[in-house]
């Protein structure tokens, strides 16, 4: 019987899982609502019998060997998911202990960024790579660096958190409390923020000023860029040139080989790869110039998230 894993991503609004093999190959995948669920029993109950219907559709088939999750606030140590706050369930979610009532095999948590770098190690463009960062540039901004093959977290479960490093003294506000995280400036709500900003500061004709603030997204101000907009255009070079000048001093830290950016805002292409690099080379001690890749993730978006958790147990298991 072929041996598989789960790999399950809990999002805010949704949950992704999908059953994988080894070699990477997904055999089938599902999703269930995270956001209607107000309590984690009833949640539970339903991501364990998504859980056990794809392995029945696969007729006895597979037999599973282990579960990762990733999820927003995951730690890997104590298998807590802790005060993620775009989840209903507040406070500490002891998720593998009472995952593991439904399920007597190892179960693995991380947060979503850690999950993307083992997906990017075992299936993607990393995966000749033991010193590499992967960026996640979504609603937010999360990373997972891995240094001699292995996921840094930290003393307690939570290093990597580069979305939260101060880029703006006093600058915008944050969701996790503070003021100039570099997520407010660089993801795709950061960007929507820079392009209402150019807006008011300057008198360029953009297609964007016809675009309610609730309603525009990182991807029509990539739309814009690509008909030579000047807004967008300055909008993607100013958040390019926020997380290049952040990159430099992250490499200065871990020298990785390469910097994958995966996620919504990635899309854009050459519009956040060109400015990204440039201002990255531009900062960077005379050491590590022309060292260091920056590249688009080898995941595909359709079942990145269900790789990367899958990744997670993978590794664990195969040591």
């Amino acid at each position: 019987m072929k041996k598989v894993v789960a790999g399950i991503d809990i999002g805010g609004t949704f949950t992704k899982l999908g059953i994988v093999d080894q070699e990477g190959r997904v055999y089938t995948e599902t999703s269930i609502s995270t956001v209607t669920h107000k309590d984690i029993d009833s949640y539970m109950e339903q991501l364990a019998t998504a859980v056990r219907k794809l392995l029945k559709d696969q007729q006895g088939k597979l037999e599973l060997a282990g579960i990762g999750i990733g999820a927003p606030n995951g730690n890997y140590y104590r298998g807590v998911i802790e005060y993620a706050p775009n989840l209903n369930w507040k406070g500490m979610i002891p998720f593998v202990e009472m995952f593991k009532t439904h399920f007597d095999i190892p179960i693995v948590l991380t947060n979503d960024a850690n999950a993307a770098a083992l997906g990017e190690m075992m299936y993607g463009g990393a995966r000749n790579m033991t010193d590499f960062i992967v960026i996640t540039l979504g609603t937010g901004l999360g990373s997972g660096i891995v240094v001699n093959g292995n996921v840094v977290y930290g003393h307690d479960g939570f290093a990597g958190e580069m979305g939260h490093v101060t880029v703006v003294e006093n600058g915008r506000q944050c969701g996790c409390g503070k003021k100039g995280c570099l997520e407010t400036y660089v993801s795709a709500t950061g960007i929507v923020r820079t392009a209402f900003e150019l807006m008011a500061l300057r008198t360029d004709d953009s297609q964007l000023r016809s675009i309610p603030f609730e309603k525009l997204s990182a991807k029509d101000i990539s739309d814009a860029a690509n008909r030579a907009d000047r807004i967008a255009m300055k909008a993607f070079d100013m958040t390019g040139k926020t997380l290049g000048k952040t990159l430099a001093d992250v490499v200065a830290l871990f020298s990785p080989e390469a910097i994958f950016l995966f996620g919504g805002l990635s899309n854009a292409g050459d519009h956040i790869f060109k400015p990204v690099k440039a201002y990255m080379e531009k900062n960077l001690l005379s050491i590590f110039r022309d060292k260091v890749k920056i590249l688009p993730s080898g995941l595909t978006e359709t079942n990145a998230a269900v790789l990367g958790s899958a990744g997670l147990i993978w590794k664990e298991i195969l040591g």
